[in-house]
């Protein structure tokens, strides 16, 4: 029987391509009104001077924290995303697997002032990556998380478990791809047991939908 983290990992290969075409053209709304400035504005209000984007995709998110003079770092697992937001400028782009990241087998740096995993952190068992994201950090870190709101991707069944997105709504050509959901409780006991205290709780929402768009996280390691 496939492994769903598996299936993961190789639904991101055979989509990368259409995923940066889909990114850089503005095609998924959701980003474009309401999820994309979420996460940038929740960045700043940081006021980093050293950011590690985990799962940083094409790279957008590193030009645009570039862009405002911050010093901005990725690192993803597929080699053609890497490549992608390499060739689109991004300066440090590491090619790491999570378990990887999670064992510490790869030097992607430390000392940072805050590491951000937007719409990254689709696999099950997230503790371990959120404990090394931990120890990248530098005193007064912080760590936001972007995230589909469970409470609406859920779809009536708002319990822990794989689900299979299929892309149907996308133009192109995609390859299912399975990914966990996990409920509010859920995520606050894996940043509790990775070492984090939770200081904030977003709910980011375009004002004519009902729904909110996602669910933003904002994490500091406990003293």
């Amino acid at each position: 029987m496939p492994v769903p983290e598996n299936e993961l990992l190789q639904s991101w290969q055979d989509n990368a391509q259409a995923w940066i075409e889909a990114v850089r053209s503005g095609a998924i709304e959701s980003r474009q009104q309401v999820t994309d400035q979420a996460i940038l504005l929740a960045v700043l209000g940081r006021q980093p001077e050293r950011v590690l984007d985990l799962g940083c995709g094409e790279g957008w998110l590193l030009r645009a924290l570039a862009k405002r003079g911050i010093d901005a770092v990725g690192v993803d697992g597929d080699p053609t995303l890497v490549e992608a937001a390499r060739a689109a400028g991004a300066a440090q782009v590491y090619l790491a697997s999570y378990e990887a990241l999670a064992d510490a087998q790869v030097d992607i740096g430390r000392d940072y002032s805050l590491v951000c995993a937007n719409f990254a952190l689709l696999h099950q068992d997230i503790i371990p990556l959120l404990g090394a994201m931990n120890a990248l950090l530098a005193a007064g870190g912080a760590l936001v998380i972007q995230t589909l709101h469970p409470w609406t991707a859920a779809a009536g069944n708002y319990q822990d478990g794989w689900r299979q997105e299929t892309f149907a709504n996308f133009a192109g050509q995609w390859q299912p791809m399975p990914w966990y959901l996990r409920t509010l409780s859920s995520w606050f006991t894996a940043l509790d047991m990775a070492g984090f205290k939770l200081v904030a709780v977003q709910e980011p929402q375009h004002p004519q939908s009902p729904l909110p768009q996602s669910l933003l996280l904002i994490a500091e390691p406990k003293d």
